[in-house]
């Protein structure tokens, strides 16, 4: 049986799924401690790494890619994150979605904005309908092809 050689993007993700159990091995057990307040540590890690070296940093290493790239990877994390909740593989959708919001919070660091600003919109939100809350956003004017028409 002939082996065909790994397509480029194959070994990228290969490589990038090797070094992300490699970063996981190396992370502390969790501790009945675990909670939300996790992300606002792993917020302020992403923002030291900012300015960091990208050969040294995986975190600084996308932000120095610049927005389209963190968003593209922020896209593949969420779709592998929908794959593993289709699948109902439950206990690789945990780590996916930490993944997820791993690569939320360098989009957060690239585009200036904090946890504290994503708390206080939640909350705001906290005990309003969600049907409720997305009828009271401003909607757009509509505008069509022949909107713009004289009769």
């Amino acid at each position: 049986m002939i082996k065909k050689a790994p397509s480029k993007t194959e070994t990228k993700t290969t490589k990038a799924k090797k070094a992300k159990v490699a970063e996981t091995a190396a992370l502390p057990p969790l501790s009945e401690e675990a909670d939300s307040s996790v992300l606002n540590r792993l917020y302020d890690v992403v923002q030291s790494r900012k300015n960091a070296d990208p050969s040294v940093s995986h975190s600084a290493r996308l932000l120095s890619r610049g927005t389209y790239k963190i968003a593209q990877k922020f896209g593949e994390e969420a779709v592998e994150c929908l794959i593993e909740a289709v699948a109902g593989r439950t206990n690789l959708l945990v780590g996916e979605s930490a993944d997820v919001l791993y690569h939320l919070i360098v989009m957060w660091v690239d585009a200036g904005i904090t946890p504290d600003e994503v708390w206080a919109e939640l909350a705001r939100r906290e005990g309003t309908s969600g049907i409720a809350e997305k009828a009271s956003r401003p909607k757009p004017p509509l505008t069509t092809p022949d909107a713009t028409k004289q009769d």
